[in-house]
């Protein structure tokens, strides 16, 4: 049963251009749809969650990691009495604007467009959602929903100043009430977000063998979860125990999210989604307890996974590829594909413009992609070098 919190297709608030709405699927189920079939979204399987694309084939990828979000997703939205649809379309969609090489290419890329108003992956997914996507007849982008194109401006909570130029474009001339938070469903999708990355990175670092499995044993939560799994399963093989688990944090933290949330709610009392949109806080939450907790692990992933030496050393790598492409695209445009020369042509006297254009072809790349137009380009293998 829907929530009287909850987004109703019906009550939607529309797309900014008009269409006519489909016979058997609702505004939010196309949009989701919308998503899943759009080149930004299938461009997210060579992009890096944490491992380099090439690094291995059972580590996540942004794709990977996007899928799982909207499974956690899905299952909490449904014991709220959410829309799914509108819940998944957010959480699939959260990450489009990632660039190559994950945060470590995002960092580079911001770094490199400070003259220019910077980068933010957030607000470059709704400048692919909104202009980017060029496939259909009657306008540019995929014409999203009101509440869906809120969802992935915002999911992370109201947006203050200064408000990246990828989402203040679009908000000027389409508002988003950036001033507010998000609803229900997108709150729902970004703590799934956290859910997701907290539970694979762990299960990824161990794979990389970053970290023993002894080492994830003594660790916050997930220590319980380990005499859990000694107690039920004596002598359990070593692969099916960090399985079993890492399995029953995962649970943890998806029920921790649950209980809170319907407490908040309870509190609240919202009889729409207006009274999520102006709580004044997130109603989505994790306990404060669990949440110090997760923190602890978040450090631990940090010192042993994002700054391990093999991944520092990769990380400056690809660095360096982010920081030869961009001034040699913005000194020679005619490097760039024929379709992006176009755009490049009609604001060729705007350096902004330029760099702007430059930053969505470097940021719509995939890992592979990047680093294949780089040693084409600059006859440089990175990966082979040595940093």
């Amino acid at each position: 049963m829907t929530a009287q919190y909850a987004c109703e297709p019906g009550k939607s608030r529309g797309r900014r251009y008009s269409e006519e709405e489909s016979e058997f699927r609702s505004c939010f189920q196309r949009d989701r749809d919308r998503i899943i079939h759009a080149s930004a979204f299938r461009r997210l399987k060579h992009k890096t969650q944490v491992f380099i694309e090439h690094e291995g084939d059972y580590f996540r990828t942004r794709l990977t990691h996007s899928i799982e979000v909207g499974q956690v997703a899905r299952t909490i939205a449904k014991v709220l009495g959410l829309d799914l649809e509108l819940t998944e379309a957010v959480a699939l969609a959260h990450d489009l604007g990632h660039t190559p090489f994950g945060h470590t290419g995002e960092e580079a890329l911001n770094a490199l467009m400070q003259p220019y108003g910077g980068f933010d992956h957030n607000a470059q997914a709704i400048r692919i959602v909104t202009s980017l996507e060029r496939h259909y007849a009657d306008f540019d982008g995929l014409n999203l929903t009101w509440e869906t194109l809120e969802g992935i401006a915002k999911h992370n909570g109201p947006v203050g100043a200064p408000i990246p130029y990828a989402l203040a474009d679009y908000n000027a001339a389409h508002d988003l009430e950036l001033h507010t938070h998000a609803s229900a469903e997108a709150q729902v999708a970004a703590l799934s977000d956290d859910i997701a990355y907290n539970h694979h990175d762990l299960h990824d670092g161990l794979r990389a063998e970053l970290f023993s499995t002894d080492e994830l044993a003594e660790l916050p939560i997930v220590s319980d979860c380990f005499s859990e799994v000694d107690r039920k399963h004596p002598g359990l093989n070593y692969y099916r125990r960090r399985h079993e688990a890492l399995r029953r944090f995962f649970g943890i933290l998806v029920q921790d999210v649950m209980a809170v949330t319907r407490a908040n709610i309870s509190d609240l009392a919202p009889d729409s989604p207006a009274e999520i949109r102006n709580a004044g806080r997130m109603m989505v939450q994790f306990s404060p307890g669990l949440w110090s907790e997760l923190k602890q692990i978040r450090t631990f992933l940090f010192y042993r996974m994002y700054r391990a030496p093999d991944v520092v050393e990769m990380r400056a790598k690809v660095t360096q590829v982010i920081n030869d492409l961009f001034p040699l695209f913005m000194s020679d445009p005619s490097l760039l594909p024929k379709q992006w020369r176009k755009d490049v042509a009609e604001v060729r006297s705007s350096d902004t413009q330029l760099a702007r254009i430059v930053a969505d072809y470097i940021a719509g790349m995939t890992d592979r992609f990047a680093l294949q137009e780089h040693a084409r380009l600059t006859g440089s293998d990175v990966i082979a070098s040595r940093a």
